[in-house]
């Protein structure tokens, strides 16, 4: 019997990013949005294997903290085949030459999905999202905007993180994105192609450190949490 380890590299090919029904712009800036790219019964082995990741917001992929189908989707998201597929979409040639640096999130707080373009480090990024739902009133939708200083603004219709979307976009001065302020789970998968080596380095030592904060203020919160609890008990 085959493992869902060794299916998920199947579900995620390259063939998914064709086809008439994918959502490609390159005005303002290129990007693109495709959908039902994972297979549905892959759904609970994702979201079982998902690493339950202590602090909000992206943190760097760590193998020794996922289930073995999460990383194998992930080295098939970073397949030079398929970063290729993604490049052609967004009007890049070659993307697979350009290093990468994955990170994932598993929650978010209000404060993240704030409208900005990323770093001139990146060349693209790409977010594959694994909810089997979401809520409907568009708050942590992802949206590709004409301007940095509204949402409404908006280039195409916003895209909902609902499992198996892959979202994609190049990197450039007016690639304004974020989402509606949002606070809880939202599976997601980021991959970000950088412009060389020593920007993934800088960036895996700056997201390294940050999980560590992270899982350090989220021990230091459970602590509190207890003493509270225990104060209380007292009362």
């Amino acid at each position: 019997m085959t493992s869902p380890a060794a299916e998920a590299s199947r579900w995620l090919n390259a063939s998914s990013l064709t086809g008439e029904d994918i959502l490609i712009n390159r005005q303002p800036f290129p990007f693109f949005v495709a959908r039902k790219v994972l297979n549905e019964e892959m759904m609970s082995s994702f979201i079982e294997d998902f690493p339950h990741l202590k602090g909000a917001g992206y943190l760097p992929h760590e193998k020794d903290e996922c289930g073995a189908s999460i990383n194998s989707l992930i080295t098939q998201f970073t397949d030079p085949k398929f970063a290729d597929t993604i490049g052609e979409n967004l009007g890049i040639e070659k993307l697979s030459q350009y290093p990468t640096y994955v990170s994932i999130s598993r929650t978010l707080k209000k404060r993240h999905g704030r409208i900005h373009t990323d770093g001139k480090s990146k060349i693209a990024t790409a977010l594959l999202y694994l909810n089997p739902e979401w809520t409907v009133d568009g708050n942590g939708c992802l949206r590709f905007l004409k301007r940095i200083d509204d949402f409404e603004d908006t280039v195409a219709p916003e895209v909902s993180p609902v499992y198996g979307t892959l979202a994609a976009f190049k990197r450039a001065e007016n690639s304004f994105h974020g989402h509606l302020p949002f606070e809880g789970q939202r599976l997601v998968i980021q991959v970000a192609w950088l412009v060389s080596a020593a920007d993934m380095e800088r960036k895996a030592k700056r997201g390294k450190l940050s999980h560590k904060l992270k899982q350090l203020l989220g021990w230091f919160g459970g602590r509190q949490g207890k003493d509270a609890e225990g104060t209380a008990g007292q009362m």
